[in-house]
């Protein structure tokens, strides 16, 4: 009988403890689909406590369109082919969201960072002081520092918040800067890969740390608002106040393209270089009808790079005002990345003749008198002169 009671006690005060618990994570993402998933994952991944409230059972995936993936996307995809145990990463596959659920699963359960919470939905939304409060259906609340949410008009409407009908992707223009602060690239809309998402798109005007998803389908725009609501908890900042290049750095760092480049695969030993120089519209690809290309290959023209340079870097002016071959060698762009970057011609000679063939992998050879070509130079300026840390405003204008 005491035995009894004693645990009759025990699951009691356990029961009041579960009811009474107040989760505190920095992110709460709201959801179990394709964009859920993955801004849990990148949240996580990035250094801070995430929870995915599900509201199911499970993920609920669905088939990945013909992205040009990356990413968390293109990881996920190549853990179905494990799972399925499929070697050829060209070979297509049926989608099954059972498979799915069960790669995610373990993926998930993986991270030290990720909690997820099945079965529990919310009941009641709202703010509390700058952060949120979710009260649970089995007695517990969430009182998260920023809130993701997928597209969910029901939260919304709780929350008394109007979203943005136009947070969506957009097709690179390079006649509008605003592609540099984009965060995710490579959606397949309209019959083209060649899309871009900028971060400020993200926020609801007035609404710090919550951070909109209005594609709820999409990884790539996923992992980039788990990336941006990371930022915000990490640094214990505002989502108003994120630095697009720290996050922008983030992204790239973990293989998201933020530049929709079909021609430069994520195993070059360049993508990270090209991604961040063609960022900045230094070198601008060749947008085609279906496609964005960096074409490495092709030479460089002074003409090309002239304005794009001399608008990052004031020193630039001089320098090309002195130059009048049409065409960009590799001599000539060592001596203006030292003299507007105040560096010793001897001394970046000899690093480069170390770094050619080794750590930047060119095929060619180093030959001062030889024209320059894209990859080369692209690479060049990332690592000696990079115009991705030059400052931008929220409409991807140069801030100097």
């Amino acid at each position: 009988m005491m035995k009894k009671l004693s645990l009759i006690l025990v699951l009691t005060a356990f029961l009041t403890q579960v009811k009474a618990q107040t989760l505190k994570p920095d992110v709460l993402v709201i959801g179990n689909g394709n964009a859920a998933v993955a801004a849990g994952l990148q949240s996580a991944i990035s250094g801070v406590k995430t929870t995915i409230l599900l509201q199911a059972g499970g993920f609920d995936i669905s088939p990945i369109s013909a992205d040009l993936s990356s990413g968390i996307e293109a990881t996920f995809l190549k853990k179905i082919r494990e799972a399925k145990q499929i070697k050829d990463s060209t070979q297509s596959f049926t989608f099954n969201k059972q498979t799915a659920n069960e790669v995610l699963t373990t993926w998930a359960e993986s991270l030290k960072n990720l909690t997820i919470i099945k079965n529990v939905l919310w009941v009641k939304a709202d703010r509390s002081g700058k952060n949120w409060s979710f009260k649970l259906n089995d007695g517990r609340s969430i009182r998260p520092k920023v809130l993701i949410n997928p597209a969910d008009s029901k939260l919304n409407d709780a929350l008394k918040i109007t979203a943005n009908a136009n947070s969506n992707w957009t097709k690179l223009d390079y006649n509008n800067t605003i592609y540099r602060t984009s965060v995710a690239a490579g959606k397949l809309m309209n019959g083209t890969v060649g899309n871009i998402f900028s971060m400020y798109q993200f926020f609801i005007p007035a609404q710090e740390n919550l951070v909109w998803i209005n594609d709820t389908q999409s990884m790539l725009l996923g992992q980039a608002a788990g990336a941006t609501a990371a930022y915000a908890a990490f640094f214990k900042t505002q989502t108003s106040l994120s630095n697009v290049k720290t996050i922008q750095g983030e992204l790239v760092n973990y293989k998201l393209a933020i530049v929709p480049y079909t021609d430069i695969k994520q195993a070059d030993t360049n993508w990270k270089a090209i991604q961040m120089v063609g960022l900045t519209g230094v070198i601008k690809g060749e947008i085609g009808n279906n496609a964005v290309q960096f074409l490495p290959n092709q030479l460089v023209s002074t003409a090309e790079v002239k304005q794009p340079i001399k608008d990052f870097y004031y020193k630039a002016q001089i320098w090309f005002d002195d130059y009048k071959n049409p065409q960009m060698t590799i001599g000539a762009t060592i001596d203006m990345i030292c003299y507007v970057g105040n560096k010793s011609i001897e001394s970046t000679k000899k690093e480069l003749e170390k770094k050619w063939k080794t750590t930047y992998q060119f095929k060619t050879d180093l030959d001062p008198n030889r024209e320059i070509n894209r990859r080369e130079f692209a690479v060049l300026l990332q690592d000696y002169m990079p115009p991705f840390n030059v400052n931008i405003d929220q409409l991807g204008k140069v801030v100097r």
